[in-house]
């Protein structure tokens, strides 16, 4: 919802570039590679939080894989897109061990996004592709991952609430 309506801005103000579109793709990556693989790892188990990161990363991967066609070391950069998810996903769900304990789910979301991160960060920096560098861009890689942690570890624990986890209730009858 808040990427379409990120999205509708530039129509609004004119223009079609600059920082609703960083704004927008930013947000697209963090839900897409992060968000989705982290909530089911948290919510299920390591391995619905690996596969889907792979699924995720890959249709990550295939959405850029265009706009590098023919650069030299993107496939490094494409590689990284779908290793990274994949890592949060399953890092997550061992971590969390089907807990709904708040505490654990922050934690297993933080510690597995800063991980994922910084792999993300490390494998771009062996690309001749990368654009991303520096301090602010390893800022901008691992400290919107751990925002899009504690985002999704409060979601995932609204999900519990409403008895949407992996374990079954057995005072239900």
């Amino acid at each position: 919802m808040v990427i379409v309506l990120i999205s509708k801005l530039p129509s609004l103000f004119g223009g079609g570039f600059g920082i609703v579109t960083g704004l927008t793709m930013e947000i697209l990556e963090l839900v897409v590679i992060v968000g989705v693989p982290l909530a089911l790892g948290l919510l299920w188990n390591q391995w619905a939080g690996g596969s889907s990161g792979f699924l995720m990363g890959t249709f990550y991967a295939l959405y850029w894989a265009n706009s590098f066609r023919g650069m030299a070391g993107s496939g490094t950069v494409l590689l990284a897109y779908i290793l990274s998810p994949m890592l949060i996903g399953y890092m997550a769900g061992a971590l969390n061990k089907r807990s709904d304990n708040f505490k654990r789910l922050l934690v297993s979301a933080t510690v597995a996004s800063t991980i994922g991160g910084i792999v993300l960060f490390s494998i771009f920096q062996m690309s001749r592709a990368n654009v991303v560098t520096g301090i602010t861009g390893f800022a901008l890689t691992v400290l919107a991952r751990i925002l899009a942690a504690v985002l999704t570890a409060v979601v995932v624990k609204v999900f519990f609430w409403y008895g949407m986890g992996a374990h079954k209730n057995p005072n239900i009858s």
